[in-house]
């Protein structure tokens, strides 16, 4: 059958679609061929976006032992815990002095919503810019963070504080951690590719400055305070009937994966109480990577006709030395295919649901791959899950 045609209507390619395979791979024909119709849908633009107070890691460290003082009884434990982290500095929200003043969840809730509409139109708007997109240009737009909570939500506010179209469909998604990211993105690319004249975009924004438990010395929270960092970062993503106009091309969307791990909910999330989001985080994560991120990917790959030799660019999530190692590990990759994730990590440590694009935006501006070049773009977060993308630039 020549490429481009199909064997059965729309809708029984939709009723054919197995779990697993996302929208695009519905929509792309039955035979888990790459690119089978030539259905273009391709991310147009990404941008981050940052608060102004950036400090190198050695200061953070520092100001928590002048807080503790006597309650921390190993302080060096909390040099050693940041120092290994692979962070050298992070940007966040307010200047240190501001966060002994915070007294409740309440106001610390009401800073992330005021610094997440300001980051967050930045992001968006330097993302749309780079698509050659103007803001009545957007049709759909995902929000996602973990680090804070609003309603009406951020989407909200932006769309009055941007000017954005009254006719413009909004998803705000809470509770899904570092594979925000991908999952959101892999929204978008399900939204655009049902309407092909569409741009959609995904903006996450994520304070982690802002839920730190200051009684909390459980070794979870002092390594996820030397870790984890504020920002935002927004993606275009843009169907196959929308004229490209982004200066730098970006890659096509070919297909979407994800995996949820049973019985695994307490690797990695929020305990949520009065006092506001405390940490879960389980040394266990590293072990549940290298037991099944291989054969996850391996699978998803072969739906597509590809393997791991046959992927040139990585674009994955630094969710830490000890994920990104054991990422590393169990694909058997070489060390310039997580060259830009610990590079981000360095630069600007864990932004949650931020981060992946991050990287992208750094994949995109300053290695980008040849043309034909197959990427996969790869988050995980609570659930426990797995979110994966085909690309191809």
């Amino acid at each position: 059958m020549p490429r481009g045609t199909y064997p059965l209507p729309l809708r029984e390619r939709v009723a054919a679609w197995r779990p697993g395979e996302g929208c695009l791979a519905a929509l792309e024909g039955q035979t888990n061929e790459h690119s089978q119709c030539g259905v273009q849908v391709r991310i147009a633009g990404v941008a981050g976006a940052m608060p102004p107070h950036r400090y190198p890691q050695a200061e953070i460290t520092a100001a928590f032992k002048a807080y503790w003082l006597e309650k921390l009884k190993s302080p060096e434990r909390l040099d050693q815990f940041h120092s290994r982290v692979g962070v050298e500095h992070r940007h966040l929200a307010f200047p240190m002095e501001r966060y002994p003043q915070f007294a409740s969840w309440g106001e610390t809730n009401d800073a992330w919503f005021e610094v997440a509409q300001e980051l967050g139109e930045n992001a968006l708007g330097a993302a749309l810019e780079r698509a050659g997109l103007a803001r009545d240009e957007l049709h759909a737009l995902f929000f996602v963070s973990v680090t804070g909570i609003a309603s009406p939500s951020v989407d909200a506010r932006l769309i009055n504080r941007m000017g954005l179209r009254r006719d413009i469909k909004r998803t705000p998604i809470f509770g899904i951690g570092c594979a925000g990211g991908a999952i959101g993105l892999t929204r978008a690319a399900d939204y655009v590719l049902a309407y092909p004249d569409h741009n959609a975009a995904l903006l996450a924004v994520e304070l982690c400055s802002l839920t730190i438990q200051r009684d909390d010395l459980s070794p979870a929270n002092l390594i996820s305070i030397g870790l984890f960092a504020d920002g935002a970062a927004a993606a275009v993503v843009s169907g196959s009937k929308v004229r490209r106009r982004a200066a730098v091309a970006g890659p096509k969307i070919l297909a979407t994966g994800s995996v949820f791990y049973p019985e695994t909910e307490d690797i990695m999330g929020w305990d949520i109480s009065e006092k506001g989001l405390k940490i879960v985080l389980s040394p266990r994560l590293p072990d549940l990577i290298k037991k099944n991120l291989a054969g996850d990917v391996d699978a998803f790959l072969a739906r597509h006709k590809l393997t791991r030799r046959d992927i040139g660019a990585w674009v994955m999530h630094p969710g830490g030395p000890k994920v990104l190692n054991a990422i590393q590990d169990t694909l058997a990759l070489p060390d310039k295919a997580v060259e830009a994730s610990w590079e981000c990590l360095k630069r600007c440590g864990n932004l949650s649901s931020a981060s992946v694009l991050l990287v992208l935006e750094d994949v995109l501006a300053n290695r980008a791959p040849e043309p034909g070049t197959y990427g996969v773009l790869l988050a995980m977060g609570p659930g426990f899950c797995s979110e994966m993308m085909l690309l191809q630039w």
